[in-house]
């Protein structure tokens, strides 16, 4: 995909992207090609894919959600959704959470290149940062971290009561969903909506929407080994 593809693919979900958001999103493409020779930030390298791969995959929920006020985004890695999020909506508050040091370190060098504002690197597991920030995002993100049963654990407790987590996955996406159930009545989210598409390379990609229609329980989330070792 190439940048006017993608241009006119994001317009076609509902959004135009002005000349200084694509720069943006052309320099943010080099940067990510020039540090993923130095450290392994992702498996696709040419601009043509990190275009559809990437970036159009991180903005396919723009049509099912209104992004406004704040955003975490979980396991953030090299910036997607997160990133890619605040440059197409540069009014929107972010945190980027990451755990590996490295990662924060190129999510900075990007951040402080494209003069990007109102965001933040966070170098801490989510489960950490909800001690702090209990309840606090409008919208929280997260993409191919964990299960659903175990991802929704690590998110749920950051997303305000009326607020949104949206889980970018693949096809497995209901399966997931359905064996989560359980997890995710404890965890206070209701199932919104599912909202499945094919990138042009044919790969599926499911929108998973769950609305905080309560607060999270006190006791989640747990220490990750126990997340891990016996979800919800």
């Amino acid at each position: 995909m190439k940048q006017a593809e993608f241009k006119e693919k994001v317009a076609d979900l509902g959004l135009v992207l002005n000349d200084e958001q694509l720069a943006k999103f052309d320099q943010y493409a080099k940067l990510l090609i020039e540090w993923n020779q130095k450290m392994n930030l992702t498996s696709i390298d040419e601009p043509e894919m990190i275009y559809l791969k990437h970036f159009y995959d991180s903005l396919l929920s723009i049509k099912e959600i209104d992004y406004q006020g704040s955003l975490a985004d979980v396991g953030s890695g090299a910036g997607f959704p997160g990133l890619v999020l605040k440059i197409a909506y540069p009014d929107l508050s972010v945190s980027l959470i990451e755990p590996i040091k490295k990662r924060c370190t190129f999510l900075n060098e990007v951040i402080k290149a494209l003069d990007l504002k109102k965001i933040e690197v966070l170098n801490i597991r989510s489960e950490e940062l909800a001690k702090k920030k209990r309840e606090t995002y409008d919208i929280v993100t997260a993409r191919a971290v964990a299960s659903l049963n175990i991802l929704s654990e690590l998110c749920a407790p950051l997303v305000k009561v009326g607020g949104y987590f949206v889980a970018l996955k693949g096809p497995m996406a209901k399966t997931e969903a359905s064996e989560a159930q359980k997890a995710l009545k404890k965890l206070g989210l209701s199932l919104d909506k599912y909202v499945e598409t094919v990138l042009d390379d044919a790969n599926q990609r499911t929108l998973i929407l769950l609305k905080k229609i309560k607060a999270c329980p006190k006791i989640y989330p747990r220490d990750y080994a126990l997340i891990k070792r016996k979800p919800l």
